[in-house]
């Protein structure tokens, strides 16, 4: 593969934790591609690690809400038009790649432009995000955008069978499926100790990922009021001050731990340190209900048993040989009693082991990531 081919990723968040797009960007700069991922730049002093491929932050004066959705895309517009004009010039290929629905319409207005092949990697559907379906208007605007632009995307891939059916039931779309597994924990360089922060003493169990509402946080925090075990929450998101108010109300300060955002060298130490990891979400859209979290195959990878929401991307996974213990519901009553049974039962508990370390091997982004370079192949050499 030429290194002349420059692919060009698109985000709007904080490149120093987003894992999946660092995975991403890494194989294909491995395979012989000129990548460069291009965010928001969150925190000046902040910068992200050293990658085999180009890191991009974009500045922007506000930190959230619709004002830094148009300030963000009028950036990225005049970044990725420079960018593919000097290409132009030099007669170098180049392909756009937008990541879920907040980039899209820059790279499809500079794709036009330009006349370079693009990309949609749909993470999730947007549009059925709880924090989106709950505002009628934002859920409208994002909407037309979709019906806008997906269609204009004719080559594309996500994370799971459901949303590329979805996709190609709503807009007659062919995307491939590319599932967010993490790496081999074993390959991982081991980490200084003294990253990890404060940890409870004993067993605990572990929560990672996006603070955003449909995360059964409503439930899962008073459930821990019948857990004889610490929870530890490593993330951040929208939903932060609502969780903080809970964790109040229930007077269990003492009992629930706020680590914020880990950097992914931190995460993977921590998470084999677990007790037990939690993937729950509630069933108010298909965004819930056909989820496929990274949380989910992280807990596999590190070798612990989890707690799981019995929907049908994780059901497929664990049968016949289950690393999780999967629940019909998100009550707390369930969350509680899972927890409780894995607590007291032994078996039960080191058959899960057995089963997420099994898993490991074949639920790895080192499988995982040919199926990406074989796409993206297609796409620069149709």
């Amino acid at each position: 593969m030429s290194a002349k081919v420059t692919l060009f990723f698109t985000v709007t968040n904080n490149l120093t934790y987003d894992q999946r797009m660092q995975r991403i960007c890494r194989s294909l700069a491995l395979a012989g591609y000129s990548v460069v991922l291009v965010g928001r730049q969150t925190n000046p002093a902040q910068q992200p690690s050293p990658q085999p491929f180009e890191q991009v932050l974009l500045p922007c004066p506000f930190a959230s809400g619709k004002w830094m959705y148009a300030a963000f895309n009028w950036q990225l517009y005049r970044y990725l038009s420079r960018q593919l004009k000097q290409l132009a010039k030099t007669g170098a290929a180049s392909a756009i790649c937008a990541i879920d629905l907040d980039t899209i319409l820059p790279c499809l207005l500079v794709s036009k432009r330009f006349n370079v092949p693009r990309v949609y990697d749909a993470h999730e559907l947007f549009t059925e995000l709880t924090e989106v379906k709950s505002r009628p208007l934002i859920h409208a605007l994002w909407t037309r955008l979709e019906r806008h632009a997906v269609p204009q995307f004719k080559q594309g891939y996500t994370v799971n069978a459901f949303i590329a059916q979805e996709f190609t039931r709503r807009y007659a779309v062919q995307y491939a499926v590319v599932r967010n597994l993490p790496l081999r924990s074993k390959a991982q360089a081991p980490m200084p100790e003294e990253t990890l922060p404060p940890l409870p003493p004993g067993r605990f169990l572990l929560y990672q990922g996006a603070v955003n509402e449909g995360r059964s946080f409503e439930t899962l925090v008073p459930a821990m009021l019948a857990i004889d075990m610490p929870l530890v929450i490593a993330g951040d998101g929208n939903y932060m001050p609502q969780l903080k108010k809970l964790i109040a109300q229930n007077n269990l300060q003492h009992k629930i731990w706020l680590l914020g955002l880990l950097p992914p060298g931190v995460l993977k130490q921590l998470t084999p340190l677990a007790y037990v990891g939690l993937t729950l979400f509630d069933d108010t859209g298909l965004n819930q209900y056909y989820s496929l979290a990274n949380r989910f195959f992280d807990y596999i990878q590190a070798g612990i048993p989890q707690i799981c929401i019995n929907y049908p991307e994780y059901a497929a996974i664990c049968d016949p040989e289950s690393p999780a213990l999967l629940i019909s519901d998100t009550k707390s009553s369930t969350i509680a009693l899972a927890v409780n049974k894995l607590t007291a039962n032994h078996v039960l508990y080191q058959q899960l082991t057995l089963h997420a370390q099994n898993a490991a091997a074949r639920l790895c982004w080192e499988k995982e990531e040919q199926i990406l370079i074989d796409f993206w192949n297609s796409v620069i050499n149709p």
